[in-house]
């Protein structure tokens, strides 16, 4: 890390990936090294989470999630995989054919929504986003009116499961 951390952060909010994309060529043999011993991920599995890991990090620094680049920016993105690789739902396991009937469900009403509720919904339970980071992504004056934006898709959703 060549550059000072604040200009680094500053580079990466207007878009300047440089600096990933110098981490990703340095780091990836032995990311593909540890996600192998660790997880048994083959080469190109790796580096595909690898990318995926940093592009979660680049989000978290382009919304204002991610203020301090870490101390260590390796071990920090190796924690940022593993929980990735935790939160993945095993495909060998299949679910219990009434959940798995629920789901497709909820996912027909969900895609029956508009856009945006698609999206602030999407912002909110999936992406973790807080009323004021959501408002700002969605263009939505303050947080309070986005508070209102997902109640009223939430409301539009549940009238649709009726």
């Amino acid at each position: 890390m060549s550059a000072p951390l604040a200009e680094t952060l500053t580079q990466l909010r207007v878009g300047n990936q440089k600096f990933l994309i110098d981490f990703y060529q340095r780091s990836r043999h032995l990311f593909a090294r540890w996600a192998q011993r660790k997880h048994r991920l083959t080469a190109p599995q790796a580096h595909e989470l690898l990318q995926d890991t940093l592009l979660d990090f680049y989000d978290q620094v382009a919304d204002g999630r991610l203020t301090l680049l870490p101390n260590d920016l390796r071990a920090h993105v190796y924690g940022m995989a593993q929980q990735r690789l935790a939160a993945q739902v095993p495909t060998d396991m299949p679910l219990p054919a009434a959940e798995a009937s629920r789901r497709q469900r909820l996912l027909a009403q969900f895609n029956q929504l508009g856009h945006d509720c698609q999206q602030v919904l999407t912002y909110f339970y999936f992406r973790g986003y807080n009323f004021e980071k959501m408002g700002g992504k969605m263009g939505f004056p303050n947080a309070t009116v986005a508070r209102r934006q997902k109640g009223n898709c939430l409301r539009k959703l549940y009238e649709l499961l009726k």
